[in-house]
């Protein structure tokens, strides 16, 4: 599913010689790399290699000591999470982080926070659910609802998601991701617990997410047969520094990979 290099367009976000340290710990040394918009960009490596710490920076948690993120050719200092999901990147975790008490329709709806009362409803009409207020409310639960078909849990809208098997789990809060129609969207392993099947499902809606609605995806992934499957480039970190960047068959192919990460040459 590679795109070719005529029609990859211009980097959505460039993360320049970036360096984040905690005290005398080096998680990031000087690593740069650029996601161009539409592709699906995977981020490899071992354990301890800095992946998670680099989804951190890019959507403001960790403020790196050097360095400098480009988002749309803007530069983005001191940048917040919620600045980020404002601007348009929107981030799934390792560790599922629902609110298990709620629905699934609940949980879903919550990603359009930052979409709500963009006209700017008066106190009293949201007080007492009218006019506008009312209008807005049914407007983002419909685009909800849509969501909810598009990954097919129609079947578990209302139901809470701390009763739900991981992997649907996972599926909901991809869903809440995709509630703030955002133009990057950032996953930390998505196929982490699952089984077989599991995987088979997600990796469907990640090439669907990015094929139907357009959305630019950067992926951390372990399973090395999703990684070459799904992506269009990958960049491999170890212990904090970029050894490899180019295509899953550059990567896969490339002796420092190899020696760090994958042990055996295919």
């Amino acid at each position: 599913m590679a795109l070719s290099e005529q029609s990859i367009p211009e980097a959505i976000l460039s993360v320049e010689n970036i360096t984040l340290s905690f005290g005398a710990v080096r998680a990031i040394r000087d690593v740069s790399f650029d996601i161009k918009k539409g592709e699906i960009r995977a981020i490899i490596g071992p354990n301890g290699a800095g992946k998670t710490s680099m989804l951190n920076v890019i959507n403001g948690f960790y403020h790196p000591q050097q360095g400098q993120i480009l988002f749309r050719g803007m530069v983005r200092k001191r940048m917040r999470p919620h600045e980020a999901a404002g601007g348009g990147i929107a981030r799934t975790f390792q560790n599922v982080a629902l609110f298990k008490g709620m629905s699934t329709l609940d949980n879903i709806m919550t990603g359009r926070n930052l979409k709500m009362n963009k006209w700017n409803v008066s106190l009293l009409a949201a007080m007492f659910y009218y006019g506008p207020t009312q209008k807005e409310e049914i407007l983002h639960r419909q685009f909800v609802e849509k969501i909810i078909s598009f990954l097919e849990i129609e079947a578990i809208r209302k139901t809470p998601v701390g009763r739900l098997p991981y992997g649907l789990q996972k599926r909901v809060e991809l869903g809440r991701a995709l509630a703030a129609e955002p133009d990057l969207l950032l996953l930390d392993e998505p196929m982490a617990g699952m089984n077989l099947e599991e995987k088979e499902d997600m990796c469907r809606f990640i090439l669907d997410v990015n094929a139907e609605f357009g959305t630019t995806i950067a992926l951390i992934e372990h399973d090395m047969g999703v990684v070459m499957d799904l992506s269009d480039r990958v960049v491999v970190l170890d212990h904090g520094e970029k050894i490899a960047d180019g295509t899953p068959a550059e990567v896969k192919a490339n002796q420092n990979v190899i020696d760090a990460y994958l042990g055996v040459a295919h």
